[in-house]
């Protein structure tokens, strides 16, 4: 799993879940999180070392704070250096074909605000499209993903349901998220 988060210090809820994705992990089915943050502070990415831990895994999994309706900066200069040209895409461009990828997102606004008549006029689904267009143009099952609401204000209880949720969705088969009209 690759986390994305600038002030995961600070998070209370992409670090609860983080250590919920940690503790499910099993010898049958490992689950390695990676603090972007913490290892890329200065943007310089290892772009070899990212494209082996990519091919060594059967599910990207993409965790991370919804940030102006899109992702923290970090992840798209990620996406940006390590899912190059005839590597992730184009003619030769195959290492990442039947991969899943998978995204789990918070926002700090309730579910409602994410709908056509709500605040933002947009659902989460539409606003994470141009990650499943990359994976579409990398090879990769873009999976239904993984969405925590209302950070702001979410319970203990809540948080606690979701947790146990999250360790549900990173250890079944996810199923794929439908293309898009």
């Amino acid at each position: 799993m690759f986390l994305f988060h600038p002030h995961l210090e600070d998070s209370r809820i992409n670090a609860r879940l983080a250590r919920t994705a940690r503790a499910a992990t099993t010898p049958d089915n490992p689950i390695h999180v990676r603090d972007m943050y913490a290892l890329y502070p200065d943007f310089h990415i290892n772009v070899p070392t990212e494209q082996t831990t990519l091919t060594t895994t059967d599910r990207i999994v993409l965790q991370f704070p919804v940030y102006w309706y899109s992702c923290p900066p970090l992840l798209k200069k990620w996406e940006d250096d390590v899912l190059t040209h005839g590597w992730a895409y184009g003619s030769t461009g195959t290492a990442l074909h039947g991969k899943e990828l998978a995204l789990s997102v918070s926002t700090g606004s309730p579910a409602p605000n994410y709908t056509h008549d709500g605040t933002y006029h947009y659902t989460l689904t539409e606003l994470l499209r141009p990650f499943q267009a990359t994976s579409s143009l990398i090879g990769t099952r873009f999976t239904t993903p993984f969405t925590t609401t209302g950070t702001h204000t979410i319970t203990d209880e809540d948080l606690n349901h979701q947790a146990t949720t999250y360790t549900t969705w990173l250890t079944s088969t996810l199923p794929q998220l439908g293309t898009f009209e």
